[in-house]
């Protein structure tokens, strides 16, 4: 006897991406449909919300649309509707709301709302066909730098997050500070691989033992002084250095950004006496960083599940996964749900 086919259409619309998808027994993504924002971003240097929440309107129905014609099926056929509200921009998030309310209202349907962060850790397990538990999960990307035990999908306790800027962010700023172009991470890592990640000794916050937070703020500023000096008098010396003095930068940057992510996993999985490690997040699509996790896994007899890379950066697939078990938990959510720009 085949088992119920349970399909939810799941909705993103946190920061800079507007996108849907349907997964069927939160595992089988039937589609998942993507409006990247990048370049109407690009010239700002980052994301604007109002920028942002005006492209979130034009293109909420038309992907909604196409990720239900995409899994082949009639909006009948959906089980529920999944809503990421939380955290994210607010001015973004409540585009996404209104419409997940709207059709779970008009259809008859159940509403379920998903943390972000938590979807983005549900991304790791997609292609996974099982768990050895416990398992520390690492959820690293442009707005959070966060480390979980995750005893399931909805049973996830915080170990360790960031005190100021996330992991991505001060990828985008030391981007900045460089000259490179937006996105930050993309472009850091490219031009890395050309230099050395010993040139330059840049510091690693928050290191002390016990220790699970993250604090990225200093790093970026020891990148902004080798820079400009540290008397801060408006001297840009990258436009007098080579590629070859920009690519050490980046790569030294780079590579204290990525230890400080590998020994903090490390040191969780020891804490909790994990036997896996999760990694989800847009940082996550680094090579460098997923080869050094790999590494580490493998010297700790940890087994390791990464996001796909088409599933680091935000997406509605994840989002419809995670809600799927919150479907068969009966954990719904009703009308009266607001985004929130900081998570629970």
């Amino acid at each position: 006897m085949n088992p119920k086919k349970t399909y939810i259409l799941g909705i993103e619309t946190s920061c800079d991406e507007t996108a849907a998808a349907v997964v069927c027994n939160g595992k089988q993504i039937c589609s998942s449909v993507v409006a990247s924002q990048t370049k109407l971003h690009e010239k700002y240097g980052g994301v604007v919300p109002e920028i942002a929440s005006r492209a979130h309107v034009e293109n909420i129905l038309p992907i909604v649309t196409e990720a239900i014609s995409q899994a082949g099926i009639a909006p009948e056929q959906i089980d529920a509707v999944a809503i990421a509200n939380q955290p994210g921009l607010s001015i973004a998030l409540m585009v996404g709301v209104t419409a997940a309310k709207t059709l779970s209202f008009a259809w008859g349907k159940p509403l379920i709302a998903v943390n972000h962060i938590h979807a983005h850790l549900q991304s790791a397990l997609l292609e996974a066909e099982s768990i050895e538990l416990p398992a520390v999960a690492l959820i690293v990307s442009g707005g959070h730098t966060n480390l979980y035990d995750a005893e399931s999908a909805l049973d996830l306790r915080l170990l360790g997050k960031t005190i100021d800027d996330a992991a991505g962010e001060a990828f985008d700023k030391v981007a900045t500070i460089l000259g490179l172009p937006y996105p930050g991470g993309p472009n850091i890592e490219k031009i890395a691989k050309e230099g050395d990640p010993k040139a330059i000794r840049f510091p690693r916050s928050l290191m002390e033992k016990g220790n699970l937070d993250f604090s990225f703020s200093g790093l970026k500023t020891a990148v902004l002084y080798h820079c400009q000096g540290q008397d801060m008098k408006g001297e840009n010396r990258v436009e007098t250095m080579s590629r070859a003095e920009i690519a050490d930068i980046a790569a030294s940057f780079q590579a204290a950004v990525i230890e400080v992510l590998v020994k903090k996993t490390q040191r969780a999985a020891k804490k909790i006496n994990a036997k896996s490690v999760l990694m989800g997040g847009g940082v996550a699509c680094n090579g460098a960083l997923r080869d050094a996790m790999e590494q580490m896994c493998k010297k700790e007899h940890l087994s390791l599940m990464i996001a796909p890379k088409k599933y680091c950066t935000d997406n509605a697939a994840m989002v419809a996964s995670l809600a799927y078990y919150k479907y068969k938990a009966g954990q719904f959510a009703d009308l009266a749900l607001e985004p929130k720009a900081t998570s629970d």
